[in-house]
């Protein structure tokens, strides 16, 4: 009897590995983003910048129907156990006709402000209204014009409990193992130190030649750095704050709230396709006022919005948001080319999902350029030539943040299970190894410029640790 049961538990978790390359059927280009799922479950993955995905599937799925859909491609389906991993993918645009559909339209919303707001309006009955649990896989990495200084992998737990409940206190974050760790930031903590004080005392008067860095515990310096990662692109900022845009809607002051109109304008531009349902484009455009995040001691006001954002025709569920905010007000330029030399100060892309009628998140990528030496602005110096003191690439890193789901939890008892452990948002703690836990554990393939860019990190951490 024992035997057979451990027969039964090998089988169903076994595991079928299929891998591939999705291409656009005109051009040849890959894409980007693409879903891979299995129908009817949770058990998904995206595709990478070159358009390839690996995903693991349990066997008992393999006469289940694989799904490869992007929005405006017509879908590509077979089933688990039949699917070709040695030949490229092609998909075809899938494109609606925007004017015949208008004309049939009747009293449907017929411009971008209206269909944003129905969608809006639409939320408590498209986003979940009872509590859940996510498993996903985060990939943190920071670089400069040339290398990455930072990496995290990481295997993550989001809880919601609702839409209708706020974020604040209805949604926790766990990350449950760490994958890769390596930090070769070449970070001059006596600025974060100064700055940390300076927010922690309220004394705007400090400066960095105010200390001394033999008088500073090493653990005081880290507590700094810390601080630093996670007042701009922490956990908390990502899922809590106002960039999480759908999701917190119903926030006071957020960007998708009752002033959405006045920091935005949205403008159909046609309507697609995806798995045959049509889905509006509708394009975001600059409203009245500027657009600000509120983040506590770092200017981050005076944008202008832009970017894209697809709404189920039937549902008015949110689909997709892409989405960027752009220096525009006077200060914002001077301060984003001074410090970054750029105007773009983020960019976010999101998608959802929809599982058992409602939509839930399943892709996050979020990208912010941050201050390695907060609270300095010596890269405005210049020498006696008039040339720069300080190169910019290593003035502030490239952050980015990009998060897949690949499992959703809605039964009470193993939720009630999930959140009886202890559980903690701090990526930055380093975990113990565990091999036996990523064997089956989905995550985002790697680009091939990416794996190159691990690879030297790999090298670097090496013979730093030597």
């Amino acid at each position: 009897m024992l035997v057979l049961l451990c027969l039964v538990s090998i089988s169903m978790t076994s595991q079928i590995e299929i891998k591939n390359k999705i291409v656009d059927f005109a051009s040849f280009a890959p894409l980007k983003s693409a879903s891979v799922y299995v129908k009817n479950t949770t058990i998904g993955t995206i595709t990478n910048t070159d358009g390839r995905f690996l995903l693991s599937i349990p066997k008992r799925y393999a006469n289940d129907t694989l799904v490869i859909s992007s929005i405006g491609y017509k879908s590509f389906k077979s089933l688990v156990s039949e699917f070709d991993s040695t030949m490229d993918i092609f998909l075809e645009e899938d494109i609606a006709s925007l004017d015949e559909i208008l004309l049939i339209a009747e009293t449907r919303p017929t411009t971008g402000n209206d269909i944003v707001l129905r969608a809006i309006e639409q939320l408590p009955q498209t986003l979940p209204d009872s509590s859940y649990i996510q498993k996903g896989f985060l990939r943190h990495k920071e670089r400069n014009s040339s290398e990455y200084k930072w990496l995290v992998e990481s295997a993550i737990t989001l809880y919601d409990s609702s839409y209708d409940a706020g974020s604040k206190n209805a949604l926790r974050l766990n990350v449950d193992q760490t994958r890769k760790s390596y930090d070769l930031r070449d970070v001059d903590s006596l600025f974060a130190y100064t700055s940390y004080l300076k927010t922690r005392t309220k004394n705007k008067t400090l400066r960095k030649n105010n200390l001394r860095r033999d008088t500073i515990s090493t653990a005081s310096l880290v507590a700094a750095i810390r601080w630093n990662d996670q007042r701009v692109n922490g956990l908390d900022k990502l899922f809590r704050g106002k960039i999480n845009m759908v999701r917190n809607a119903n926030a006071t002051g957020a960007l998708f709230g009752e002033e959405i109109l006045a920091r935005h304008e949205f403008r159909l531009d046609t309507v697609l396709v995806e798995n045959e349902k049509k889905l509006y484009k509708i394009e975001i455009l600059k409203g009245v006022d500027f657009v600000g995040l509120n983040t506590p001691d770092i200017y981050n006001e005076g944008f202008q919005a832009k970017g894209w954002i697809y709404i189920d025709w039937d549902s008015w569920a949110i689909k997709k948001v892409m989405y960027e905010l752009v220096a525009s007000s006077e200060n914002q330029v001077k301060r984003s080319k001074s410090l970054f030399g750029t105007l773009l100060n983020h960019k976010l892309v999101m998608t959802y999902m929809e599982y058992q009628g409602k939509m839930y998140p399943k892709y996050i990528y979020y990208e912010t350029p941050k201050l390695v030496n907060a609270g300095d602005r010596s890269s405005d110096q210049l020498d006696k030539d008039g040339n720069a003191t300080q190169d910019k690439a290593d003035f502030y890193y490239n952050t980015v943040q990009e998060i897949v789901f690949t499992e959703i939890i809605r039964d009470p008892e193993l939720i009630k299970l999930e959140r009886s452990k202890t559980w903690t948002e701090d990526i930055f703690s380093p975990q113990p190894y565990r091999p036996e836990f990523w064997e089956n554990y989905n995550v985002l393939l790697e680009s091939r410029e990416e794996e190159k860019l691990i690879k030297d990190l790999t090298i670097r951490a090496g013979l730093f640790k030597k």
